[in-house]
């Protein structure tokens, strides 16, 4: 339990997207920390592309996961707001917490908005914030030439990506996710798909200059799979020079990397997916410029994910240290 007065705690802001921004954020609520996550919205899959289609609003789907990740409310009421329809005309496919999503911007009239009343409801720790408040289209030129339109064909194409970029190109950030940024001790981008759900963010003109203008801690938190269609083949160097060439600048001080290993049964079972371990090299990383700071950050139930707990420890340590030096 946190004792500080939220104005006494660092400010963190935390950028992207997916499921592993969501799994970090449940470990990282629990320090005491002034936490601020700023979400994509370009998804244009599965229930959050047909809601984004049908009402015209920004995808709901990266929102509620965040939202949920740092809810402070009973394991059954997440259940519920994470539950599926499997049947029903126009229900089938649709995640509940979407639909209220999608209900709380009717009745306010704005997604912001909606966003921040639901995250009430749910006794949100710190804040969630849409990147932009109208949906982003993605696009991505492969190494062949040919253009991809929308965040989730672009893992589909299976070819690589050459790169990434958004319409409208001059789509403009919440003014809150600015001033947080503004106003951040550390910024952690990260993890999650690098050109789906990381990238999207970092395109928004205002967003990037923002960042690169901060004079917080900045930490990107690698990946520990390389995705199929998208990452294909990339080590950790690579992620770092995807986002440098996109945005121009290097952006971090620290990244965060997991050394653990990863029991062949897992990565066999990951490679029939097309799969693998993100490559470590490690020494690369370093004439890049970053420090690195390397741990067993992994756990594997019925899919491999980051250790919430000793990622988010790690995470506090660094923001603690930071701090101490200022």
């Amino acid at each position: 339990m946190r004792h500080e007065s939220v104005e006494m705690l660092p400010k963190v802001v935390v950028i992207g997207g997916g499921t592993g921004l969501s799994v970090m954020l449940r470990g990282l609520k629990d320090k005491p920390l002034d936490i601020t996550a700023i979400v994509t919205v370009a998804d244009d899959g599965g229930s959050s592309g047909i809601l984004r289609s049908e009402l015209q609003i920004p995808p709901p789907g990266d929102i509620r996961n965040v939202l949920i990740a740092l809810a402070d409310v009973e394991p059954v009421l997440s259940r519920v707001l994470q539950y599926r329809f499997s049947s029903g005309n126009g229900l089938a496919g649709h995640n509940l917490g979407n639909l209220i999503l999608a209900a709380m911007v009717d009745i306010t009239g704005d997604f912001a908005t909606a966003v921040k009343e639901l995250s009430k409801v749910l006794a949100v720790r710190g804040r969630v914030l849409p990147a932009a408040g109208q949906a982003i289209v993605l696009k991505a030129e492969t190494g062949d030439g040919r253009i991809i339109v929308g965040e989730s064909n672009i893992p589909k194409a299976r070819q690589s990506i050459k790169r990434v970029w958004i319409e409208p190109s001059d789509v403009k950030p919440l003014d809150e996710a600015i001033e947080a940024i503004r106003e951040a001790d550390a910024i952690v981008i990260g993890p999650g798909s690098l050109f789906t759900s990381i990238m999207p963010n970092l395109l928004v003109p205002q967003m990037s200059r923002t960042i690169v203008e901060s004079a917080a801690m900045k930490v990107f938190i690698c990946n520990v799979m390389t995705q199929p269609g998208e990452t294909d083949g990339f080590s950790v160097s690579d992620h770092l020079e995807a986002i440098r060439r996109h945005i121009g600048h290097s952006l971090f001080d620290y990244v965060i990397v997991n050394n653990g290993e990863i029991p062949a049964q897992v990565l066999e079972r990951y490679a029939e997916k097309g799969s693998a371990a993100v490559g470590l090299d490690l020494d690369r990383v370093r004439e890049m410029g970053y420090d690195v700071i390397t741990d067993r950050l992994v756990k594997y139930h019925t899919y491999l994910r980051h250790d919430a707990d000793k990622l988010s420890r790690r995470i506090h340590e660094l923001v603690d240290l930071w701090m101490r030096k200022r």
